[in-house]
């Protein structure tokens, strides 16, 4: 048996699938719907919520400074969320099939970072004013509880938003990722095979 082998030879030799144009286009077109939906469930969602807020706000008139201070401060995180979420709606909207590969990399590569900015600097802002109007939102409740069920609210209510700060965030995030970071590259290896051709 001989000892020169040749590699790149053996290399290019080797059948390897090619992904389809057409099954990639169906992909993108897939992960644009599920990101519009999901933009139109997030908005629908915090405005009932917004909206929830100002009743409970007119109905129950809360009589504490800081309670009227908590729920100003979670409306405000809401649509300052929303209407940084919202910007993702034009990104969306512009990867359609009647561009080139290379452009659609590009429309890719800035999605995945508005993505990326909303999901760190965006949600963290959220969170924190969030959790700062609801702990003001609740005092002026939890001051007529006893002493321990008052405690007990707060901490429940903190390891609430912990658990979902820790637990669910970092993993609708790789989820996110993971579904954009594969249309990426599958994009640059189409055209890497162009280039090559």
């Amino acid at each position: 048996m001989s000892a020169n082998i040749d590699f790149k030879n053996l290399w290019k030799q080797q059948v390897s699938e090619q992904p389809k144009m057409d099954d990639l286009l169906l992909k993108m077109k897939t992960y644009k719907n599920a990101g519009l939906k999901r933009l139109l469930i997030t908005n629908c969602l915090l405005v009932a919520t917004v909206l929830g807020i100002v009743f409970i706000w007119y109905y129950f008139q809360p009589q504490l400074v800081t309670t009227k201070m908590g729920i100003v401060l979670s409306i405000f995180a809401m649509l300052i969320f929303l209407l940084t979420y919202n910007k993702l709606y034009g990104f969306y909207r512009t990867l359609s099939d009647s561009k080139t590969n290379t452009a659609y990399l590009e429309d890719l590569i800035r999605l995945k970072n508005k993505e990326k900015y909303i999901q760190t600097t965006m949600m963290k802002l959220y969170f924190i004013l969030l959790t700062l109007g609801i702990c003001l939102y609740l005092f002026e409740y939890v001051r007529l509880m006893p002493l321990v069920m008052g405690v007990s609210i707060y901490v429940l209510t903190l390891a609430w938003l912990i658990f979902n700060w820790i637990y669910l965030r970092p993993r609708i995030i790789k989820k996110q990722d993971k579904k954009i970071d594969t249309l990426i590259e599958r994009f640059k290896r189409i055209n890497a095979q162009l280039e090559e051709e």
